[in-house]
């Protein structure tokens, strides 16, 4: 039997995940992807397959915002980010997709600042 490595764990959990949630035009879903040095964050609508809105740490705006600052901090200013750009758009309520990870660390993170920003899932 082949061992499975984290990484293609957690790509099987995202699949098992996506069975179970998708977004909608009315509920679209808030999907997160970690790599070691970035947090992204997508908020796509799966009935047209669309990125309705986006924010990341590679955003050019948050720079200078974002130096020097640990990990899991600034995935709470992408959080806030999303959470206002999402609101901007006229997004209130999504579905928290977590992308496979552990619902911890900068996930979880980036979820309160989301939720506490004002969206709601």
């Amino acid at each position: 039997m082949a061992k499975v490595n984290a990484r293609e764990a957690r790509i099987v959990r995202h699949e098992r995940l996506r069975k179970k949630v998708s977004g909608t035009e009315a509920r679209p879903r808030l999907c997160v992807f970690r790599s070691i040095e970035n947090i992204y964050t997508q908020v796509i609508n799966d009935n047209c397959g669309s990125t309705l809105v986006q924010a990341s740490t590679k955003d050019a705006e948050l720079k200078a915002e974002l130096d020097g600052k640990t990990k899991t901090e600034q995935a709470v200013v992408i959080g806030n980010l999303i959470a206002k750009r999402s609101l901007e758009a006229g997004i209130s309520e999504v579905v928290f997709d977590r992308g496979g990870y552990k619902y911890h660390g900068r996930v979880k993170a980036l979820a309160e600042a989301a939720r506490s920003g004002g969206l709601k899932f």
